[in-house]
């Protein structure tokens, strides 16, 4: 994401801020059973992982301010893995963290030609926006370019997780593996997993223009 515009103020609250590092690597592989392995950290808590159980990366808070809002520079084209968690696991505005249900639904954006809107199921890792800033992200990212595909859904169940495999290498527990997709919670490698992004899927929606939705929104208000 970059700032520009008329809303270059505005900074969505998914954005990691300068000052917000990873944390220090200190995994571990365990055994869980004959041939198994559990990816975890040495002084693991449970908010560690998330409601399926696996594993996340670690990223530091800054302070909030007096809205609770973090503080400190945006990191315009770096996503804090937590806040993309939370906003995506409770359906959250990305922008705003208020609930994201429009009068017509979920809102979720792709950038413009980055997904087949006649396929019959969309896979995101972009939380929802609420109808008071779906202009705002639009214009905020720049992976969106002002011209958003609009995705408008009832339900987007949750799908699986993005992120990278451990295993053991020459450099003891390392990563060993990048997918360029992400893997379903059903998934047999996600013992090993650590996660730095959430995703939804999407089966039923209707695809529209930025245009469209915000009149229909208007109409529906």
């Amino acid at each position: 994401m970059t700032a520009q515009g008329t809303v270059s103020a505005l900074v969505p609250f998914v954005l990691q801020r300068e000052g917000e590092e990873a944390a220090p690597d200190n995994l571990l592989l365990t055994t869980s059973g004959p041939g198994r392995y559990q990816l975890r950290y040495a002084d693991e808590d449970p908010r560690d992982r998330d409601l399926r159980g696996v594993l996340w990366a670690r990223c530091s808070f800054n302070p909030v301010d007096a809205g609770r809002r973090p503080t400190g520079k945006p990191q315009w084209r770096l996503i804090h893995p937590f806040r993309q968690r939370m906003t995506m696991q409770t359906l959250r505005c990305q922008v705003c963290a208020e609930p994201a249900r429009t009068p017509l639904g979920y809102v979720f954006l792709a950038g413009p030609g980055t997904v087949n809107p006649e396929q019959a199921t969309v896979l995101t890792n972009q939380p929802p926006v609420c109808a008071r800033h779906i202009r705002a992200a639009a214009e905020l990212c720049p992976h969106l370019a002002g011209e958003p595909m609009v995705f408008l859904t009832q339900n987007a169940p949750l799908y699986g997780v993005h992120g990278v495999i451990y295993g053991y290498g020459g450099q003891g527990v390392q990563i060993v593996a990048r997918p360029d997709e992400p893997l379903p919670y059903s998934h047999p490698n996600l013992s090993t997993f650590l996660a730095s992004q959430l995703v939804r899927r999407l089966s039923s929606f209707r695809h529209m223009d930025l245009g469209e939705l915000v009149h229909e929104l208007k109409r529906a208000a």
